[in-house]
């Protein structure tokens, strides 16, 4: 706790307080998750974006649309092969 307070409160790097107290950084930063979850504090910076429940909402939504484009292109694909193997042909685009 006293390693996580500090890396907290004070401008130190992480793997400056890991070599400090001979902890791997990895650790603190488990530390430092496991004390934003106790007490419900959702961490921001350093590339978290705080969003509304609509962005993320969007950000979910576009997240499954690029899954399932992925998913017909390769479906598309297995067509195309399977249909030169037995000499049929589809009009897929």
């Amino acid at each position: 706790m006293e390693i996580v307070k500090h890396s907290l409160e004070t401008e130190s790097r992480i793997t400056d307080l890991a070599e400090d107290y001979g902890v791997h950084p990895n650790t603190i930063y488990r530390w430092r998750d496991a004390y934003f979850k106790d007490h419900g504090i959702e961490p921001s910076g350093q590339g978290i974006k705080k969003m509304s429940e609509e962005e993320r909402e969007i950000a979910l939504l576009k997240k499954q649309l690029r899954e399932t484009e992925l998913e017909r292109d390769i479906l598309k694909k297995a067509i195309g092969i399977f249909s030169k193997r037995d000499g049929r042909s589809t009009n897929l685009s």
